[in-house]
């Protein structure tokens, strides 16, 4: 069936070739010393706290349960103004992590601005480039903006969002490999207990 000039086959095609084409600028966007020197900040870190709403949060969620699944201590809160209360327990040694596809989403900006001054480290993930959000991060990866024709929705910035929490978490778990190991193995086993066993 055409919809809009295109066939179902079409636009099936064309959405896959648009995430491809998001994925490569995403990486093309942030160079591989900026990457490393993220990835080491959250390694290194006491304690990481992540902060994002709407659409982006279940990034956040992923990315937070990502790094506590290899023993990092990461954290964060879906409710916006128990964030505000976690970025004002922040202090020096400590990430405040902000994710926001528009990078100017009141919430998430605040919350990092607060941590920053009770000197957290900030990092954050966005889709835009000079947005409020940068201006209160001590390093920033950009995902591809994402201007589809489709609905006019953006369509992309999860896909590129996720992948830069993927690298992020290879990254770390290759350097922690001893680390990363035991903590999978644990909870693994743990994990196998919880399945339903084979009548």
């Amino acid at each position: 069936k055409a919809v809009d000039g295109q066939t179902a086959s079409s636009l099936y095609e064309s959405v896959f070739q648009f995430h491809a084409q998001c994925l490569r600028e995403t990486l093309q966007l942030n160079p591989a010393a900026t990457f490393e020197q993220f990835s080491r900040t959250i390694e290194l870190a006491r304690r990481i706290e992540f902060f994002s709403i709407g659409m982006s949060y279940p990034v956040a969620y992923t990315a937070c349960n990502k790094l506590r699944l290899i023993g990092i201590a990461a954290t964060t809160q879906s409710d916006s103004h128990l964030q505000v209360i976690a970025a004002t327990q922040l202090q020096k040694g400590d990430v405040a992590f902000g994710i926001s596809c528009s990078g100017s989403t009141h919430e998430t900006v605040q919350c990092l601005r607060i941590a920053r001054e009770n000197k957290a480290t900030t990092l954050s993930v966005t889709n835009c480039m000079k947005s409020p959000i940068t201006e209160h991060s001590d390093l920033v990866l950009y995902a591809t903006p994402s201007e589809i024709k489709y609905f006019q929705a953006p369509l992309a910035s999860r896909i590129t969002q996720l992948a830069l929490v993927d690298a992020l978490f290879v990254s770390i778990a290759q350097r922690r490999k001893n680390k990363t190991t035991k903590h999978l193995q644990r909870a693994g086993e743990k994990l196998l207990e919880h399945r339903l066993k084979k009548p």
